[in-house]
């Protein structure tokens, strides 16, 4: 995410902003943390960039990319074509909450602003992961989408690299 909130640039897909701090040290970071998964959630734009990039990709994190287990939340897909992917039509958080009982690894969800919204207002994230790459965008897509209830957190870790980019690690505070 960028310093001024965006993960995403004006266009569909404008990341070249990643450059800044892509390296050896962020690739180690990605694929530690791609090994502690059992699975990955997109929405459906995220779903169909990530599979065009990967499937054809080689390389360790695309052989892990390509063999994990994969949900896409879509109302418009008629199917999912990526290795290992289910596809799921309606209710995403039931399916979440489901997802997190039946597993005991981490889930993650990858980018899907809509989707990272829709359970970020169910509680049902119990860690973010954030990289923070200094650089202003001046405008994008948010995260997490704007006019969200109001959510405190705790820092669990503050990882800086040598690029500058700044891994932060949250739970959500428990309500009072």
């Amino acid at each position: 995410m960028t310093l001024d909130g965006y993960f995403e640039g004006a266009e569909s897909w404008g990341l070249d902003w990643l450059q800044y701090v892509w390296g050896d040290e962020l690739e180690r970071f990605s694929s530690e943390q791609l090994r502690s998964t059992e699975m990955l959630l997109f929405g459906r734009v995220t779903y169909q960039g990530m599979a065009a990039y990967w499937q054809p990709a080689q390389g360790e994190v695309a052989g892990v990319m390509n063999s994990l287990p994969k949900v896409v939340f879509s109302r418009t897909l008629d199917e999912a074509e990526w290795n290992n992917t289910k596809l799921v039509k309606g209710d995403e958080a039931a399916k979440v909450r489901e997802l997190k009982r039946q597993g005991d690894k981490n889930i993650f969800v990858f980018g899907s602003g809509d989707l990272s919204a829709t359970l970020m207002e169910q509680g049902l994230f119990d860690e973010y992961r954030i990289g923070l790459v200094p650089v202003v965008l001046g405008r994008g897509k948010t995260l997490f989408g704007r006019n969200l209830s109001r959510r405190r957190m705790n820092l669990l870790e503050a990882r800086p690299l040598s690029s500058g980019c700044v891994i932060l690690r949250y739970e959500p505070q428990a309500e009072e």
